[in-house]
């Protein structure tokens, strides 16, 4: 649809309406849907002409739902990586710089003299601008952040499906699992698989008393958490075959039922375990937390991909009631998403026991360390219970 576009509007001047693409090459307003580099799709209800049907608070809520990805996921390990302090300084400023490109991307049609921009998408502003090499750059920057996106997902589900499929196995075949990753002790229990003070094999994480000692082991052969379990996932590119977007579509409350399951998940452990802070710099001590690390921008890449909605900010824009209220909306937006950011990524590193653990065993991954436990923990409570 877009290379359709595209050849009608290089029919004419771009100030000439009469060579306007017809109505029977756009789609229907049902089917029209947006793609965030994030991997989302929101569906657009109304016209593109600016004159769009949703409200002011829908529109900041379709932002933060598009912008809202797993990278959020990743904050505690950021603010590890960059200092408490500075972690927390990071994350406002990285928000502040992102929202201010987003601005004079929202901007930037409305200062062009003398042509018809209503139409116009990110990658038409950046040929205008800056010509081929523009235009073409955009595309290319929205698809580096695009195949960034879906690593971190292939990395994510990969994890939940190890852990998943160990769990089932397990109770399956009736194994008594005796965990020997090093944690905490209690019912709040956090692990810290990268301890290196521990030799605790990469896929051998349990000890078990079984008859089926075989049978595990073959088990552990196929369902290897780098070998195999990643190609399993392949199964899914099936559903590239589904050509309505509406399918797809489906699956965004989905994430959002998912991040308020993390923010409530974090709450609770949070104040089940309460905050683990030592800023004592006068004493050595391994559970010092550093206001500074020169590894802040690692977390500083991870806000990049993490606040990145430029490429499509103008569309999700267009359908807003009130354009004129446009960069309020993107504001608040993008304040919510700060903020989501910070809260988690606060509490977690406060909250995370240390002592006697290290902040050192924050994982790049939330679900490493606070997540995957939950899964082993239905099995361990049951034999617990009988």
């Amino acid at each position: 649809m877009n290379k359709r576009i595209h050849y009608y509007n290089r029919l004419t001047s771009p100030s000439d309406r009469a060579l306007v693409a017809p109505d029977h090459v756009l789609p229907a307003p049902e089917e029209i849907y947006v793609y965030s580099p994030l991997g989302t799709a929101c569906k657009i209800d109304g016209s593109t002409d600016g004159s769009g049907k949703n409200s002011s608070i829908v529109t900041i809520f379709m932002i933060w739902n598009t912008m809202m990805g797993t990278s959020i996921l990743s904050i505690p390990w950021g603010i590890k990586q960059a200092g408490f302090t500075t972690g927390i300084c990071i994350i406002p400023l990285m928000g502040i710089l992102t929202l201010y490109c987003c601005y004079r991307i929202v901007k930037s049609r409305s200062m062009i003299p003398s042509v018809d921009t209503s139409t116009w998408e990110f990658p038409d502003v950046c040929k205008y601008y800056f010509g081929s090499f523009g235009q073409w750059s955009s595309l290319l920057f929205s698809l580096v952040s695009l195949i960034g996106a879906m690593v971190v997902y292939w990395v994510l589900m990969t994890n939940f499906l190890f852990n998943t499929g160990k769990c089932i196995y397990n109770y399956i075949n009736d194994i008594n699992v005796t965990d020997i990753v090093p944690g905490t002790n209690g019912s709040n229990r956090v692990i810290c698989p990268s301890d290196g003070s521990h030799k605790v094999p990469g896929n051998e994480t349990f000890e078990f008393t079984s008859t089926s000692a075989v049978g595990f082991e073959e088990f552990e052969k196929w369902w290897d958490k780098s070998k195999t379990v990643p190609f399993y996932l392949t199964i899914i590119l099936l559903l590239l075959n589904f050509k309505s977007p509406a399918f797809f579509a489906k699956f965004n409350i989905l994430g959002t039922i998912s991040v308020i399951y993390l923010v409530i998940l974090v709450t609770v452990k949070a104040v089940l375990l309460g905050f683990h802070l030592e800023f004592d710099w006068t004493a050595t001590n391994i559970y010092f937390v550093p206001e500074f690390r020169i590894f802040f921008p690692q977390l500083t890449g991870v806000l990049t991909l993490a606040f990145f909605i430029h490429n499509c900010v103008i569309t999700l824009l267009k359908n807003n009631r009130n354009q004129e209220k446009n960069v309020r909306d993107l504001s608040i937006a993008y304040f919510l998403v700060s903020l989501t950011y910070l809260y988690v990524g606060v509490l977690i590193f406060a909250s995370f026991p240390s002592p006697p653990l290290s902040k050192e065993c924050i994982e790049q991954l939330l679900a490493c360390t606070f997540i995957s436990f939950e899964l082993k923990k239905l099995k361990l409570d049951e034999e617990v219970s009988n």
